[in-house]
């Protein structure tokens, strides 16, 4: 009786193991197309500063001159000759990795219209820098693109995005739970055996950044967790003054309210930024919000910046406006808030130096890889089982081509929106939305391109076309500009250099991929029959 029943616990775990192996899959395939796109744009997002100023190349190096306190006055008074009659300016600070100021106002002619004016101030002068700079949304796209995708209402894309991390978290865990050998595989690589080497890659890839991946994608659900699930605030009876309060705990979004009608200056912004940073620390102070700008009931919140804090909570010294005393001070939130605010800081990574960027940014590109070789994997190892793996049935083939599509479009989608940066006419209309139509625009004819060719051929092609994309890039930036590789290399432009460096390093990965791939035979697998044949003797035997 005992021996009996002494295989029952072996088989029920390996039957917890079938349906963990199923929901891996299936997680994993199902939306891993979209989660590619995340992982990557959100990847190069660690860099959208330096992004934002390669792009923008007529602007000046990014340095610490100017002071905080002196910057913000100067773009105050630029703002109230520009904007005088706006009920907000929101004004970005720059810092060592930012060139200019940024603001954004309120339409005067139309407060309630949604969305805002922006442009660029000098922060040693003031100067609007609007006729300066080419127009770009610059490395903000792919920020933006990463959680909310583009083409669509911005709710949509966040609601998608919460779906995909969701179905992320479960290919993660039901992966570990799948993987019995997961660690131990984590030494063991083979190459050029088919299956089984892109299934050590793909162990590896997740191993190596496990802690990172598990915590990305759950504070990437914890960031909109409240538009995900509003049910608690929504049926919790607060007043109006109680919702404005909570609404400080999570962010510094001072509403504008009336104003009295009575004309009155601002008082100094440098002395309200100068009284902050004593209070948080030099250059601590990251942007200001001010309300109602020229009228007795302004307000300005000097809000602290995220360098340097692990915690996205926000800290700010709410001013009057036309007097400029001190009304309030947020230095500290609810345990929660805190905990929301720590877990956001950690996701977008901001907190950090150089290195611990770099740090996300190599750790988060293995995420990216561990999805690629995920999504190839379930073609190489249904393909291998088919009755004519060189006759696949229709959905292997969309499969396939979707893959490619994602993989290797992607790459040269997001290189082709940094081409037409450098060659669509600085004064062209619309000038930043057509940045990005290029980068659909070919993506787009990556897909048709590889729906159109055998599978193999496909993957070299395109992965070629990427590489040649991404070398070329560091030419044209020298064609184009007076801020080449050379140049920048010879005047300690780092942005510039490590931007160039980075282009083409990324072409020389897409360069042994798209050689690896013309190289690769797969092996002949013994006949399924005989295997199967043998099976039923083996067991009886046994």
């Amino acid at each position: 009786m005992s021996a009996a029943s002494q295989p029952r616990p072996a088989a029920k775990a390996q039957g917890i193991r079938q349906a963990m192996s199923g929901l891996h899959t299936w997680t994993g395939l199902l939306l891993g197309w979209f989660l590619y796109a995340m992982f990557l744009t959100g990847t190069v997002s660690y860099f959208k500063n330096e992004i934002t100023q390669w792009m923008q190349p007529e602007l000046p190096p990014a340095s610490q001159a100017a002071e905080p306190a002196l910057a913000a006055q100067r773009v105050g008074d630029a703002m109230a000759r520009l904007a005088p009659n706006s009920p907000r300016w929101l004004i970005s600070l720059p810092d060592e990795r930012s060139t200019a100021a940024l603001v954004f106002w309120s339409p005067a002619e139309n407060p309630d219209k949604r969305g805002f004016e922006h442009s660029l101030f000098d922060p040693a002068t003031g100067a609007r820098l609007e006729d300066v700079a080419r127009d770009t949304r610059g490395g903000e796209f792919f920020y933006r693109f990463h959680f909310q995708f583009h083409y669509m209402p911005v709710m949509w894309g966040r609601y998608l995005a919460g779906l995909c991390a969701m179905f992320m978290l479960v290919a993660i865990v039901s992966g570990v739970i799948t993987h019995k050998k997961i660690f131990a595989d984590f030494f063991t690589f083979r190459w050029g055996k088919g299956q089984r080497s892109w299934l050590d890659a793909h162990n590896a890839l997740s191993v190596l950044g496990l802690p990172f991946h598990l915590m990305i994608t759950y504070t990437g659900l914890v960031t909109l967790a409240l538009m995900y699930m509003p049910w608690a605030s929504l049926a919790t009876d607060m007043t109006a003054q109680q919702r404005q309060e909570a609404s400080l705990q999570l962010n510094a979004f001072i509403a504008p309210g009336k104003p009295t009608g009575q004309a009155a200056p601002l008082a100094p912004l440098a002395d309200m930024v100068r009284q902050a940073e004593q209070r948080w620390g030099p250059g601590q102070v990251g942007r200001l919000n001010i309300t109602q700008p020229g009228d007795a009931g302004a307000r300005v919140a000097v809000i602290r910046g995220d360098h340097g804090r692990v915690s996205f909570s926000p800290q700010f010294l709410l001013f009057d406006g036309a007097s400029g005393a001190l009304l309030q001070a947020q230095d500290r939130v609810g345990a929660a808030a805190e905990t929301r605010g720590v877990l956001y800081a950690l996701h977008l990574g901001r907190f950090g130096d150089l290195a611990t960027r770099w740090l996300y940014f190599l750790v988060s590109l293995a995420g990216t890889a561990m999805v690629g070789t995920g999504l190839v994997l379930w073609t190489v190892k249904r393909r291998s089982k088919l009755p004519d793996p060189d006759r696949p049935h229709f959905s292997m083939r969309l499969v396939e081509r979707l893959n490619i599509a994602t993989i290797a479009g992607l790459s040269i989608g997001m290189a082709a929106m940094l081409w037409a940066n450098r060659l669509l006419p600085l004064g062209m209309a619309q000038r930043a939305e057509w940045e990005i139509h290029a980068m659909f625009i070919a993506w787009g004819a990556a897909l048709f391109w590889a729906l159109g060719r055998p599978a193999k051929r496909a993957w070299v092609e395109l992965l070629w076309t990427a590489a040649a994309m991404l070398a070329l890039l560091p030419v044209a930036n020298a064609l184009t500009t007076d801020r080449g590789l050379h140049a920048s290399l010879r005047h300690g432009d780092w942005v510039f250099a490590g931007m160039d460096l980075m282009l083409l390093a990324l072409a020389a990965l897409h360069a042994h991929l798209a050689l690896r791939t013309r190289r690769h035979r797969p092996q002949a697998r013994p006949a399924r029959a005989a295997r199967t044949a043998a099976m039923p003797q083996t067991e009886a035997q046994a």
